[in-house]
């Protein structure tokens, strides 16, 4: 029913109408269980059409091309040149206010000899259960390349996650200046607001670079090959998990990846942030609302942010590991 309700035809009344008989085919056959005469003629039925409606389903295929939302409109995608990697499209939306604003790209070449560590990033805004996580590489000279894997949303839509169920996002991962990603979280979204935490994570310098490139053919992939986002299963923390599954040493999957807001607990448990001092101090420290409201446009975003963050050796033991939405 509810696969009829938001991924049926375009007109509203039908879809209801669809979504209602199927609910009253289950509900039908449902009682036909009681009936000796009725039993199989019904399981058959809705057997049958409920083959149909998956079949159906399946065939809904992801697409490139669409009205997107302007902050959406352009996807990213990497070129490569032996240890140098050209970043084409990455975001620096001026924002007036959340939802005022003038897209803008560019592109930057990055020395992987130069990458430093990798970032992890997640955002509150509903408990601390519920966190849109992304991830973001420190290069050396202060350089950061930040990656949120988000829904690609049309014109019109807004984010629901129960539609996120049912293939009605594309995926997208969004490559950006901190100043965009970052900065529209702790400076321009206030209905909730959000609390941006930066955590820096342990790990081996060849294993982050690994990473980056799984992340940059992630990129050039969804720009050949669009997929859909999936609430569950393909969002912003899983994807990031799988996207460590090209290092040996990755995380094991847990619940607390699906509840996306207890992901930096768990890197701490494992070892793979700061844990010279306890969590809930590194947790402060990590906060970062403060520092990013007083930096606001400057050039040297990035740094300011982290400027009372803690660091941790790049070179520990351990593996970048994970990323939520919003």
């Amino acid at each position: 029913m509810l696969a009829l309700n938001y991924a049926g035809p375009p007109n509203p009344a039908l879809r209801i109408a669809l979504a209602a008989a199927a609910g009253i085919a289950a509900l039908l056959a449902l009682l036909a269980l009681g009936s000796s005469r009725w039993r199989w003629r019904a399981l058959i039925a809705f057997s049958v059409l409920f083959a149909g409606l998956l079949t159906w389903f399946s065939q809904l295929k992801p697409t490139n091309e669409a009205d997107w939302q302007p902050d959406v409109a352009t996807l990213a995608y990497a070129t490569f040149d032996g240890d140098a990697v050209t970043v084409h499209n990455i975001r620096n939306v001026d924002y007036r206010s959340e939802t005022d604003y003038t897209p803008a790209w560019y592109d930057k070449r990055f020395d992987l000899n130069k990458l430093e560590g990798i970032d992890l990033v997640a955002v509150y805004w509903m408990g601390p259960a519920i966190a849109h996580t992304l991830v973001s590489f420190a290069f050396a000279g202060g350089d950061h390349l930040a990656v949120s894997i988000e829904t690609r949303k049309k014109q019109g839509q807004g984010y629901s996650t129960l539609q996120g169920f049912f293939r009605q996002y594309e995926l997208i991962y969004i490559v950006a200046d901190e100043r965009d990603v970052i900065r529209l979280r702790t400076n321009y979204r206030h209905d909730p607001p959000e609390d941006v935490y930066v955590y820096r994570v342990q790990a081996p310098l060849e294993a982050a670079r690994r990473v980056f490139i799984e992340y940059m053919n992630q990129l050039n992939n969804l720009r050949a090959h669009p997929k859909f986002y999936n609430t569950l299963t393909s969002n912003c923390t899983t994807d990031i998990w799988a996207n460590t599954l090209i290092n040996d040493q990755h995380l094991p999957f847990s619940w607390k990846i699906l509840l996306s807001g207890y992901v930096p607990q768990y890197l701490y448990e494992q070892g793979r942030i700061d844990t010279r001092v306890p969590f809930l101090e590194l947790r402060e420290r990590a906060h970062v609302n403060a520092r990013a409201q007083a930096a606001d446009a400057a050039a040297d975003f990035s740094q300011r942010i982290r400027e009372a963050a803690p660091t941790a050796a790049s070179n520990a033991s351990g593996v970048t590991q994970i990323a939520g939405e919003r």
